[in-house]
């Protein structure tokens, strides 16, 4: 027999899992379905299953009000999917069997990209409840320099020339070689395209990872027609941000592409030409984070010499090409930035203390001094507190590493005014167990649907944090 076929209408009641059901109706004027699949009965409603989509087999069954339809198929797999239909989340049961066999059921129903939604939904991401849940391997001996993950749980690894994908279950993946030696900064632009580079090899590489190859090399020209090597890579759903710095190391810019018309060039902009110990000017942009609710880019980079580390964090307009906002760092330059459009502030480290500090870019045109978010530390002289560290904003909350320890910061109070300001209030959780505390310094934080991708220094593989009440 077929997977999928008719059986003859009932004419009694019957009843499952100690629910009495009434005597089937396929009438078009009744609202409910009634599916027979491998000998158990299950009913739910039009509605339900048009959550499917038109593409799938659910579709078909609509076509006929007599028949109960037969499909010949594990029903506890089904049950499962039908939970994921109804509620849009996994049932606690689906925890007792393989993930692997719920894939394969859901490509044959063909809902696998509901599988995915749900399995990694943002909504079931708990800042405060996160645990390390799965070590992800990776082959040869080079550690993870830089990650790229997608909007529902996949992620795209660097390590040495290599780029190692995880798909949205983390149980399949795929490893290609790429033209660099080492991969410093990358960008996912789908599921299986990325855009890389490196501050050792000229030019931004479009690359698709299913191919294995790159299809597409972007440059930019600089007065000295030398090499350009990239430096940061960012995007908003439109551009494509890529800084380049000149191989001779005297002259940057940020080009602006179109990710939806081929890479077409936009514009140019924050284009420097350095000339004698103009030191702002040779600090060329190593970090880029589209603003969404000020339609502006931040552009960040420090440089390190005899009077310490500088830097400067810029807001600009990329249609005019204009600096809307600068700031300049010189006592406790950042050892790290983040830009959160939820809490309307920028975050960094400072590299010196190891302070967490803000500034609301909704008051930055009055004042533009920083905020610690806790106690000001006593900066020891020579000593940099900072280094190294990592932070970046998901969500309602800014995520930090201190060599190898996580926390998070969630703003808990916002109300009064102290000179002029509203008053914020942060407040510091330290993540994980017992067991999850220390280890290595953190090199990479990344987010994804449900999930936190934590990489590590002199550690050939990625960790998976989930909060430990959801998935599997």
């Amino acid at each position: 027999m077929p997977p999928f076929s008719q059986s003859g209408p009932l004419s009694i009641a019957f009843s499952h899992n100690n629910h009495k059901f009434d005597k089937p109706n396929h009438h078009s004027s009744t609202n409910v379905v009634t599916i027979d699949v491998g000998g158990q009965l299950f009913q739910t409603t039009k509605q339900t299953l048009t959550l499917a989509g038109s593409n799938t087999l659910f579709s078909n069954l609509f076509n006929s009000y007599d028949q109960i339809p037969f499909i010949d198929r594990d029903p506890d797999l089904f049950s499962i999917l039908l939970s994921v239909l109804r509620t849009g989340n996994f049932p606690s049961k689906a925890k007792s069997f393989d993930i692997q066999d719920i894939i394969s059921e859901a490509e044959f129903y063909g809902i696998d990209h509901l599988l995915v939604q749900s399995h990694s939904n943002p909504s079931q991401f708990d800042a405060f409840n996160l645990e390390k849940s799965t070590i992800l391997p990776l082959s040869g001996r080079d550690s993870p320099s830089v990650i790229a993950t997608t909007p529902y749980g996949s992620v795209h690894v660097a390590h040495g020339s290599k780029i190692t994908s995880f798909d949205w279950s983390l149980l399949r993946k795929s490893t290609i070689l790429t033209p660099f030696t080492a991969i410093d900064s990358l960008l996912s632009l789908s599921s299986n395209v990325v855009a890389a580079g490196a501050t050792d090899f000229s030019g931004l590489q479009v690359i698709n990872l299913d191919m294995g190859s790159v299809v597409q090399s972007l440059n930019w020209e600089n007065m000295t027609r030398s090499s350009s090597t990239v430096q940061a890579i960012g995007s908003s759903p439109e551009f494509l941000f890529t800084s380049f710095e000149s191989g001779r190391r005297n002259s940057n810019s940020i080009m602006v592409y179109d990710i939806n018309d081929g890479f077409r060039v936009v514009s140019e902009i924050a284009r420097n030409e350095i000339f004698g110990a103009d030191l702002d000017s040779a600090i060329p942009s190593t970090k880029l984070s589209w603003v969404s609710s000020l339609n502006l880019l931040m552009a960040s980079g420090s440089h390190s010499g005899a009077s310490g580390v500088s830097g400067n964090i810029k807001f600009l307009d990329i249609r005019s090409g204009d600096i809307v906002w600068e700031i300049k760092e010189k006592s406790d330059c950042f050892s790290d930035i983040t830009v959160s459009d939820t809490l309307s502030a920028v975050f960094k480290i400072g590299v010196n203390s190891g302070d967490v500090s803000y500034i609301d870019f909704r008051h930055i045109d009055s004042d533009s001094s920083w905020n610690c978010l806790g106690d000001t530390k006593r900066t020891i002289k020579g000593k940099k507190e900072g280094f190294g560290c990592k932070i970046e904003s998901h969500g309602n909350q800014v995520f930090c590493s201190k060599e190898g320890e996580l926390e998070v910061w969630s703003e808990v109070f916002m109300g009064g005014s102290k000179n002029g300001k509203d008053e914020r209030v942060f407040r510091k959780n330290v993540l994980g167990r017992t067991k999850d505390l220390g280890g290595n310094r953190v090199t990479n934080l990344g987010f994804s649907g449900n999930k936190m991708f934590v990489t590590r220094k002199d550690q050939q593989s990625v960790e998976v944090w989930e909060s430990s009440r959801k998935g599997f």
